[in-house]
């Protein structure tokens, strides 16, 4: 690949799915190089992405469904749109994501989720619930991917995502600008309820199955429990991370 080509794929990337390129439309829409669309698409969602891709004077081709295939893979569920795209450069340093906070802050801190489908889902969460950025270790954790940015719904590109060399270090860090860091684990000592989220704070959760690491969850101010009845044991980390942000926003706006 000559540097050139190089330099190019670098400026450029693939996002797939209704919800993820409507999003780019309406955020970013000169960030869009090209829309491609699957030409047996007839319905109403198409025809509104060929409508809104012309209000905003963005190129849409309609092409065969094969070549959306060839594009992004097999494995993936483009749902017959693809666009070229270019990556927004979100915030990457945390002191920067704090510099720009005006209320009490609100951060996620994922401690070992590697699924692309979670980290996309506890984004949106994230978006919706206005939380200023998720934070992940960099050697033990999912990268943003095409799946992510799927799942996500264009959250993935409003919400900085932080990933960290020193997760406990990263713990200190967040103490020393008085936020309130707490473990959502089901051995808390307190309900989630029971934790006053009007302060700064950030959320730490674990990977079902492997949780909270022991040193992460020393690191943390507090151990808090979702209260859960029935038979399971333990909620989906994004189902866990999308009620600890509910609870804060809750609590603030009481």
């Amino acid at each position: 690949m000559s540097e050139k080509s190089a330099d190019k794929h670098a400026a450029e990337k693939l996002i797939y799915g209704f919800h993820p390129v409507l999003a780019r439309l309406r955020q970013d829409p000169a960030g869009i190089f090209e829309i491609y669309l699957d030409l047996t698409r007839r319905d109403a969602r198409a025809r509104d992405l060929v409508h809104q891709a012309k209000d905003h004077g963005v190129k849409l081709a309609q092409v065969e469904a094969d070549r959306l295939t060839r594009l992004v893979g097999k494995a993936a569920k483009h749902q017959g749109v693809v666009a070229r795209v270019k990556p927004v450069a979100l915030t990457h340093s945390l002191d920067e994501v704090l510099e720009n906070i005006s209320g009490p802050p609100l951060l996620v801190i994922l401690d070992g989720v590697t699924d692309p489908h979670n980290l996309g889902a506890i984004l949106r969460s994230a978006d919706a619930f206005g939380a200023h950025a998720v934070i992940a270790p960099k050697d033990n954790a999912v990268g943003v991917n095409a799946t992510v940015e799927k799942v996500a719904s264009g959250a993935a590109e409003t919400v900085p995502y932080l990933m960290v060399t020193n997760l406990a270090r990263t713990i200190e860090d967040l103490k020393e600008h008085n936020i309130w860091v707490i473990a959502a684990d089901m051995d808390g000592e307190q309900p989630l309820s029971g934790i006053d989220a009007r302060t700064g704070i950030a959320w730490v959760l674990g990977a079902e199955g492997a949780g909270i690491r022991r040193l992460v969850k020393q690191s943390c101010d507090q151990v808090a429990r979702i209260p859960i009845g029935g038979t399971v044991e333990s909620l989906n980390v994004s189902v866990s991370a999308a009620l600890c942000l509910y609870e804060t926003v809750r609590q603030r706006n009481a």
